[in-house]
């Protein structure tokens, strides 16, 4: 844009260049069980969890399993989100067992589905992944202290414990 776009203008080439980026993934989200604003919200879920490219479709795979078995997502992004809302200067580093309680509707801990939006403007590559999910059986992950910035993931309560110990 230039400095004298006009507002209207601005908006004109935003709704432009959204309706390019989404027919070029119309079939996929029309083969995905989501609708568009579902797809960016958990995109944006997808790319909190992870920075790691490579990854995120794995991640997606594991939250879409979590969604079709009625599992809560239980997303730590999730809860950082819903606390900075209420205070914003707060720095997270850590989520405690403390923080999994408060109380909001975008707390995939305390609410199943996905949250009401996006927690974040997800970029191309996470929306991406998420029309483009690994299929798996994971529906655990915690994070790798072999591979820093990876997960490891679980089908089951047993192997996400051994994986969390690790980590512990």
């Amino acid at each position: 844009f230039y400095w004298n776009t006009s507002a209207e203008a601005c908006l004109e080439r935003m709704i432009k260049e959204n309706d390019k980026f989404w027919s070029l993934r119309k079939d996929k989200l029309q083969q995905s069980d989501l609708n568009q604003l579902e797809v960016i919200s958990l995109a944006s879920i997808v790319e909190s969890e992870t920075a790691k490219v490579d990854e995120m479709p794995m991640v997606a795979g594991l939250y879409l399993n979590r969604l079709k078995q009625g599992i809560k997502l239980q997303s730590d992004p999730t809860v950082i989100y819903s606390i900075q809302q209420d205070y914003p200067d707060t720095v997270i580093r850590r989520v405690f067992f403390r923080d999994l309680v408060y109380d909001s509707p975008y707390n995939t801990y305390l609410n199943k589905g996905l949250p009401p939006g996006p927690i974040r403007i997800p970029n191309a590559k996470a929306i991406d992944a998420v029309l483009n999910a690994e299929k798996h059986r994971y529906i655990f992950m915690c994070a790798n202290p072999e591979k820093p910035g990876y997960h490891s993931f679980a089908t089951n309560l047993r192997g996400h414990n051994r994986n969390r110990d690790k980590y512990i």
